[in-house]
C-alpha cells in the first residue's frame, strides 16, 4: 500500500504541473484577446511557453519514474518539485496578465499572482545547480561532513527568494505593480546579501563534492557521474550556441534552448536508471573526435574559400569567386575528411584513453607475432605477456589441451 501510494502521488505530481501549465497558457491567451489587452509580443510568448512545456514535463516524468523505481532517492522528488513550481509559475503569470488586461477578478488574488511568478524562478535555478551536485547520484550525501553545504544551500536560496520576494517596488515582469508584501527595511537587503554568498559558496562546494565523489566512486558510479557531467556539457554547450542564433533567427533559439533544457534530465535519469550505462565512453570518445574534426574541416575549408578569393582578386581583380574555386575547396575538403578523422581518433585515444590505447597496440603486436610464429612455447609467452599487459590480472596460466586424436599408423 505504501508502494501504492508513493506511486500514486508522483504520477499526480506529473499531470497536475500540465494541467496547470495549460491553464496558465489560457489566461496569457486570455489576457491578449481583450479589450484591453497588455503589449504582445508572439516571439516573447512563444519562447515563454516553450521553456516553461521544456522544462516541465522532463523534469516531472523522468522524476516520477526515479521516485517510482527509488522512493528514497530525493533527486527525483526535486524533480518533481520543479516540475510542479514551473507550473504553479505559469498559471501565477498568466493569471496576473490576465487580471491586469481584464480588470476583473480580485486584485488581492492578481497582486499576489504577480508577486509569486516575480521570485518563482529562483528555486527553479539554484536548487538544480546545488543540491542536485551535492546528492547525485543516489540522493545521498557524500558523508555527514556535507551537511553544513546542504544547510548552506538551502539557507542560501531562501535568503535570496525573501530578498526579491520582500524588495519594494515593481515586480518583475509586472512594473506597474507595486510589491504588496514589500518591506522597506535594509535588513531585506543584507539578508538578500548574505543569501547569495551562501548559495555561491554552496555550489562551488557542491561541485567539489561531486569530484571527490568521483575520485572515491567504485566503476559503476563513476560511469553515472560520466553521464551527468556529459549532459552538463551538452546542455551549457548547446544554450550558448543558440544565444549565438538569436542573432539571426529568434524561433530557431528558442528551438534550441528548448530542446537543450532537454539533456538536463534525460542524462541524470539514464544515470540514475542506470540505462546503456557503460556506452558513455564511446559516446564521449565520438562527440571528441566529430566535434573536433567539424570544427577543423570548418575552419579549413572558410579560410580555403577566403583565401582563394583575396588571391583571386589580387590576380584578377574581379570581386566574385568562380564556382569551380568553391567546388575545388568542397572536394578538399571531403578528400580530408577520413585521414584528419584517424589522426584526431589516434590522438584523442592516446591522451584521454591511454589504457586502450596500449592495449590496442600490444594486441596488434601480438597479432602480427602470431602469424609470423611458429614456436608453441614462444606463442605461449607472448600470449601470456599480451594478457598481462592489457587485462592486467593477478594471475595468468594457460592450459594447453593435449591431442587425444589416435595416430595414424
Amino acid at each position: 500500500m505504501r508502494r501504492r501510494a508513493v506511486t500514486w502521488l508522483v504520477w499526480s505530481l506529473v499531470g497536475l504541473p500540465a494541467v496547470l501549465l495549460l491553464c496558465g497558457i489560457s489566461f496569457s491567451v486570455a489576457a491578449n484577446s481583450v479589450g484591453r489587452a497588455l503589449p504582445y509580443d508572439s516571439e516573447t510568448f512563444l519562447a515563454s511557453a516553450s521553456i516553461n512545456l521544456v522544462t516541465l514535463l522532463p523534469f516531472s516524468v523522468i522524476g516520477a519514474v526515479i521516485v517510482a523505481r527509488q522512493p528514497r532517492n530525493a533527486i527525483g522528488w526535486i524533480y518533481c518539485g520543479v516540475g510542479l513550481l514551473v507550473g504553479l509559475a505559469a498559471l501565477a503569470n498568466g493569471y496576473a496578465k490576465y487580471w491586469l488586461a481584464s480588470g476583473s477578478g480580485m486584485k488581492s488574488l492578481g497582486e499576489t499572482a504577480a508577486w509569486f511568478s516575480s521570485w518563482a524562478w529562483i528555486p527553479l535555478v539554484l536548487v538544480p545547480t546545488s543540491l542536485l551536485l551535492l546528492l547525485f547520484p543516489d540522493g545521498r550525501l557524500l558523508s555527514p561532513r556535507w551537511r553544513p553545504v546542504a544547510w548552506g544551500a538551502g539557507i542560501g536560496i531562501v535568503g535570496y527568494t525573501l530578498n526579491v520576494a520582500l524588495e519594494t517596488g515593481g515586480l518583475g515582469d509586472f512594473p506597474q505593480i507595486s510589491n504588496p508584501y514589500g518591506v522597506d527595511s535594509p535588513l531585506v537587503g543584507m539578508v538578500g546579501f548574505a543569501g547569495v554568498i551562501l548559495a555561491g559558496c554552496s555550489m562551488v562546494a557542491s561541485t567539489v563534492s561531486l569530484v571527490v565523489r568521483l575520485r572515491r566512486a567504485g566503476s559503476e558510479q563513476r560511469q553515472q557521474i560520466k553521464w551527468f557531467a556529459y549532459g552538463g556539457v551538452v546542455v551549457v554547450v548547446t544554450i550558448v550556441a543558440g544565444g549565438f542564433v538569436s542573432i539571426w533567427s529568434i524561433p530557431a533559439s528558442i528551438l534550441i534552448i528548448s530542446v537543450a533544457l532537454l539533456g538536463l534530465p534525460v542524462f541524470t535519469g539514464i544515470a540514475i536508471l542506470k540505462y546503456r550505462l557503460y556506452e558513455i565512453d564511446i559516446i564521449i570518445n565520438r562527440t571528441l573526435v566529430y566535434g573536433s574534426l567539424t570544427i577543423m574541416l570548418a575552419v579549413l575549408y572558410f579560410a580555403g574559400v577566403v583565401g582563394t578569393q583575396y588571391f583571386f582578386r589580387a590576380v584578377t581583380g574581379q570581386e566574385r569567386l568562380p564556382q569551380l574555386a568553391v567546388v575545388a575547396s568542397t572536394l578538399a575538403i571531403a578528400a580530408m575528411f577520413n585521414p584528419l578523422r584517424r589522426r584526431i581518433q589516434s590522438f584523442i585515444d592516446r591522451r584521454f584513453y591511454r589504457r586502450k590505447y596500449d592495449a590496442a597496440k600490444t594486441l596488434e603486436a601480438f597479432s602480427s607475432k602470431l602469424r609470423d610464429e611458429t614456436d608453441l612455447g614462444t606463442l605461449s609467452d607472448n600470449l601470456i605477456s599480451a594478457v598481462r599487459e592489457t587485462m592486467q590480472p593477478e594471475h595468468v596460466s594457460l592450459w594447453l589441451r593435449p591431442n587425444t586424436s589416435p595416430k595414424e599408423s
